[in-house]
């Protein structure tokens, strides 16, 4: 058949010379990803055909191979799964890491250590791209189960790799490799040895489900003539094939677990938490879970395959198994092994099944305690886990009523208590001031900008402990929380502020009504002035150093809200807000004392107009018209000179 030859894109050829100038620290694992991804094709192979009986595809005797040939220096790894036709290799193979391989690259190349470089790998999933890395020339033959024709994808990883149809592909795919020569100082070893192979095996792939067999090296001729070695000897098989899941706690090493999460999530790196769960009764089922120690680069794409591994007695059923973990916990990783689902099992039916509902409660339950102890007996773990992953666990306050609550125990924020150290709500509520009714927060784009923010002037008076909320969900989640235990959220930047004992309460009360008469006709003015952006104009209990501010009403969306929901599409009409003025700033005082003695000055209008920009651009807001804005502004300092 013809062959016809591509060249990579750029960054592809780029991504193949740091393979093949080897970033990895060990090699060995390039065959742990060619043996994966074979157990994956092993698992479609199984699934399609217990879903589709119209498949003509043998899967009676279902495994991977692997074969060496010393003299002709090739390794090939062989599997009878579901195999790729030529459109998919065009697309999985042809494709170095097709989504984001420039953005593989930039952060490759800015990672710091060997360690950090091999997590990116399994990020971007380019494992089977590590086979340059122990090989001149990689060759790939496959045949889709159903297919009659196979493709053949060849490559020396040297900017092009040809793509031949053939007719006599066998059903599955293998990858051969023509070995590099030996160098044990570059940590490249014989990989046609049988013990090399074997301890890969063993320490890699020991876990997984079907068998790995190891062909027999040819015999060697019979000195003696009599035939006796002529006899053909059978394939090794080199995994024990024993899904860890069910096996007792003792039996089972950390480095075995770890490896089992690296070949279900595709990570290089050892995950921050293993969960084991085992429920018995009426429904019984077997769970093991993994919280990885990496946000994964697409967590927040619309495309990010979540879930776990659902498995039927011990049968694989279905990857990414979206209903069993809520969309807040997608990025746990693991296996959850049912005794009494059919085979036969669609994403419809279970949608609609009430033991994986179960399931998927209790699963979700258990990550939410594990992640609890471990902020009390794993502080520095915990602190890992949030950085990573505390922006997606905070969408389930917005999802997850039922465990509402346990959320809110396991979060941290920022407070204006530590610079350094983030709190927990209990934390902040044993330390909460006597009379203080409210847990007081702030949102913003980053600490900085919510710590000089002018709504926070009274509370750093009078040493009021502040939550600085900076995630875009924390915009959308503070509103739907009504309280934690008994205690309400405010904004400071929302409705009116009233702090302090009982008696400074009452002396500011003395003080406001006296200049609220001092102030009335500035304000009514000034209301109706800036009548299209304030719906209010009033004297502030907030500023102690601006001389304005802007809030909004208690109930009313803010602006950051606006601009989020605008984004997902939803029609908000926009909401005014309450512009504050603190009586005690020469600059409100002084514009009260011009307009008591001539209100009819142009003058003034212009001062009200940069009062409200002035307090827009402090709180890090748009102004409408900031050509407008920079002019009245530069006149006002013509002015002066």
């Amino acid at each position: 058949m013809s062959t016809e030859t591509f060249e990579f894109q750029v960054e592809a050829r780029q991504l193949l010379q740091m393979m093949i100038h080897s970033i990895y620290s060990n090699k060995d694992v390039f065959l742990r990803e060619l043996v994966s991804n074979a157990s994956d094709a092993l698992d479609k192979l199984r699934l399609e055909a217990l879903r589709d009986d119209a498949l003509r595809a043998d899967a009676s005797d279902l495994h991977i191979e692997i074969e060496t040939d010393k003299q002709a220096r090739t390794l090939t790894v062989r599997d009878n799964g579901i195999g790729m036709s030529r459109d998919e290799v065009v697309q999985l193979i042809g494709t170095i890491a097709n989504s984001g391989t420039a953005k593989f690259l930039q952060q490759l190349k800015e990672a710091d250590n060997t360690a950090a470089a091999e997590g990116l790998i399994g990020q971007f999933g380019v494992g089977f791209y590590s086979s340059f890395m122990v090989a001149d020339e990689v060759t790939l033959l496959t045949r889709r189960a159903g297919e009659s024709q196979g493709t053949r994808w060849t490559s020396s990883g040297e900017g092009t790799y040809s793509i031949e149809t053939v007719t006599d592909a066998p059903q599955g795919t293998s990858v051969t490799l023509r070995l590099k020569p030996e160098d044990t100082e570059d940590r490249l070893y014989d990989y046609t040895s049988p013990w090399k192979i074997k301890e890969i095996i063993k320490r890699y792939s020991d876990f997984i489900t079907w068998p790995i067999k190891l062909a027999p090296e040819p015999a060697a001729e019979d000195a003696s003539g009599d035939g006796t070695d002529d006899a053909p000897r059978e394939p090794e098989t080199l995994n024990s094939m024993k899904a860890l899941w069910a096996r007792p706690r003792d039996e089972v090493t950390d480095d075995e677990y770890h490896e089992l999460y690296k070949h279900i999530s595709h990570d290089w790196n050892d995950p921050l938490e293993t969960i084991r769960l085992q429920a018995e009764g009426t429904f019984e089922y077997q769970a093991l879970l993994f919280i990885p120690a990496h946000a994964s680069q697409d967590l927040f794409l619309q495309g990010y395959k979540r879930g776990v591994q659902l498995y039927v007695k011990r049968v694989f059923i279905m990857d990414d198994c979206e209903e069993l973990m809520p969309p807040y916990l997608r990025f746990v990783k693991g296996v959850v092994d049912a005794q009494d689902l059919s085979l036969n099992v669609s994403r419809e039916i279970l949608q609609q099944d009430r033991r994986i509902q179960l399931m998927h409660r209790r699963l979700a339950k258990k990550v939410l305690s594990t992640v609890k102890d471990m902020m009390s007996n794993n502080p520095e773990r915990y602190a890992t886990f949030w950085r990573e992953f505390g922006r997606v666990v905070k969408e389930g306050l917005l999802s997850d009523f039922e465990n509402r609550e346990a959320i809110l125990e396991v979060c941290s924020f920022a407070t204006t208590h530590d610079a350094d150290k983030p709190t927990k709500l209990r934390e902040y509520v044993e330390r909460m001031k006597d009379g203080q009714e409210h847990i007081f927060y702030l949102a913003g784009e980053s600490r900085q900008a919510i710590e000089n923010s002018p709504h926070m002037e009274a509370f750093r008076a009078k040493g009021i402990e502040v939550l600085l909320l900076t995630d875009p969900v924390d915009e959308v989640w503070v509103d739907s929380v009504p309280d934690y235990d008994g205690k309400q959220l405010r904004s400071v930047a929302k409705g009116e502020v009233d702090l302090g004992t009982e008696d400074e309460k009452k002396e500011a009360e003395t003080e406001r009504e006296k200049h609220q008469k001092e102030y009335a006709g500035l304000l009514t003015w000034m209301k109706d002035q800036l009548s299209e952006n304030v719906k209010d104009v009033r004297l502030s209990s907030r500023l102690t150093v601006s001389p304005a501010c802007i809030v909004s009403d208690t109930h009313d969306v803010t602006p950051a809200l606006e601009n989020i929901y605008r984004a997902m599409g939803q029609a908000v009409p926009h909401v005014k807000r309450i512009l504050e003025l603190n009586p005690s700033h020469p600059l409100v005082s002084g514009l009260n004392r011009a307009h008591s003695e001539r209100s009819g000055d142009t003058g003034l209008q212009e001062t009200a107009e940069l009062l409200y920009g002035m307090a827009l651009l402090a709180e890090g807001g748009e102004l409408s018209d900031r050509s407008r804005f920079v002019k009245l502004m530069a006149d006002r300092l013509e002015r002066t000179l």
